[in-house]
């Protein structure tokens, strides 16, 4: 619990009514998108701006009080679940556009503002700001930056990190630090940007961004391609890259997956597929139609048994709406939904689905697979019940043979989903003992009291039990 003299100097800073510390608020903040995880933590604030931020953080420091920054709560890897208790920051007063540079190509917003909200800002402009992750209607540009978030378009176009060039931050001691700025160049120091991104709240607060914006495109071509066996639609990915073609999207749907989308959205999709690759491109229109053309070829060369070109535009937002939409189907099977994102070399994306059915199997589970098959990101999927306990331990032995299988073959343990609390444990499968003791030296010199976001990313015994504080 936070002592009354501590509460009552939080008070003073935002207000009474940006603290919250009641039983019932404090629930609704005890968890975030990821299944099975939960913890109650003291208190809820606020911040109106970075003064307020600052003042809360001096204070947070001298007494040792835990702080976990949170957005959306749609983070899958118990990012903002608040394991050791204390105060978790929201930014809902911090959700303003504060600049849009056209003549940088550049966006300045606080944390709070929507992921959608900027992209939409941006087009109205004739701008561009790649990063889609799944959540993008409701996820903020806060979180996105601390799980440095994907989407599909991150084959062409990269992820969050790619775009963030500027950031003010809070440091665990309270002083606040600009970093990097709207310049194409600049290597004054340690990329102090790049830390900051992807690091989970685990080394700061972010208050504002700098984003790099790129001109929208002219047009864009969208289709999908369908196979009678994984090989042929992985070798139509690594053919396409071969040719020197970037696709603005490539992404992969296994048949379990194809069957419980239709079921939901019911637009036609081959249900008989046993693999589908959905394909867009943009740009000028002579280029993407000649992509889009060169990209038909390949896939029929490698086997596709019929290749669509959507010819309207509301057939291609069909398209993409059903693969945005797999884990919502997914998620109406059963009460939980495990969803992972075991990423490998796309030369072995064939093999690394062929493992995950194999394992499935060998754990009696229903995991289906769907993600970006051109960057090599795929999303093996359970749906699943928590209150099932022994089938759970099934589940969590099958996704961690998916993560020592994805390494083994040249991968990595999550690609976009960051690491939090649910990766912790396979870190060291991919970074080794060297690679964690760099990360935790950073992490002490940063924030020697552990406040910041404390018992995410680096392992622990014990799992995160859902603890009411009196």
């Amino acid at each position: 619990m936070i002592h009354q003299e501590i509460r009552r100097k939080l008070i003073s800073i935002v207000s009474p009514e940006n603290f919250q510390d009641s039983p019932v608020e404090r629930l609704s903040y005890s968890f975030d998108s990821s299944p099975d995880m939960q913890a109650m933590p003291d208190a809820v604030i606020s911040p109106r701006n970075t003064k307020e931020v600052s003042e809360i953080v001096k204070i947070c420091n001298e007494h040792k009080i835990p702080i976990v920054p949170r957005g959306s709560g749609t983070n899958l890897c118990g990012g903002t679940c608040p394991v050791e208790g204390g105060i978790v920051m929201l930014f809902k007063h911090m959700n303003k556009i504060l600049e849009l540079d056209e003549e940088n190509l550049t966006i300045t917003v606080q944390p709070g503002v929507l992921t959608l909200d900027i992209i939409t800002a941006v087009e109205d402009k004739g701008l561009f700001y790649p990063p889609d992750p799944g959540s993008m209607k409701i996820s903020t540009i806060g979180g996105n930056i601390n799980e440095n978030s994907g989407g599909l378009r991150g084959l062409k176009y990269g992820v969050t990190r790619d775009y963030v060039i500027g950031l003010e931050v809070v440091m665990p001691n309270g002083d606040i630090v600009r970093t990097g700025g709207k310049l194409a160049k600049d290597v004054a120091g340690y990329d102090l940007t790049s830390l900051m991104v992807g690091s989970e709240g685990t080394l700061g607060i972010i208050t504002e961004a700098t984003l790099k914006l790129v001109p929208k495109p002219e047009s864009k071509k969208t289709m999908l391609a369908l196979y009678h066996d994984l090989e042929a639609a992985a070798r139509s990915v690594s053919k396409i890259i071969a040719n020197k073609i970037i696709p603005a999207t490539l992404e992969f749907l296994d048949q379990p997956t194809l069957q419980v989308v239709e079921d939901y959205v019911k637009i036609g999709l081959p249900v008989d597929a046993k693999a589908v690759l959905l394909i867009e491109q943009d740009g000028p229109p002579a280029v993407a139609q000649r992509d889009i053309e060169k990209i038909t070829a390949i896939c029929r060369e490698e086997g596709a048994f019929s290749v669509e070109v959507a010819k309207t535009e509301e057939e291609a937002t069909a398209l993409t709406t059903a693969r945005r939409w797999a884990l919502s189907a997914l998620a109406r099977l059963k009460p939980t939904t495990i969803l992972e994102d075991a990423t490998v070399p796309r030369s072995e994306v064939a093999n690394m689905v062929r493992a995950i059915g194999e394992i499935a199997e060998k754990y009696n589970l229903l995991i289906c697979t769907f993600g970006h098959a051109g960057d090599g990101n795929l999303h093996p999927t359970c749906p699943t019940d928590a209150r099932n306990r022994e089938e759970m331990e099934r589940v969590h032995k099958a996704f961690a043979e998916i993560f020592e299988k994805a390494v083994e073959l040249g991968g990595t343990i999550t690609g976009e989903h960051g690491v939090g609390i649910a990766k912790a444990p396979y870190l060291e499968l991919k970074l080794g003992k060297a690679g964690i003791a760099v990360m935790k030296a950073i992490k002490q010199a940063l924030d020697p009291n552990n406040i910041m976001n404390p018992g995410k990313v680096f392992a622990k015994n014990d799992k995160p039990k859902l603890v009411i504080h009196k």
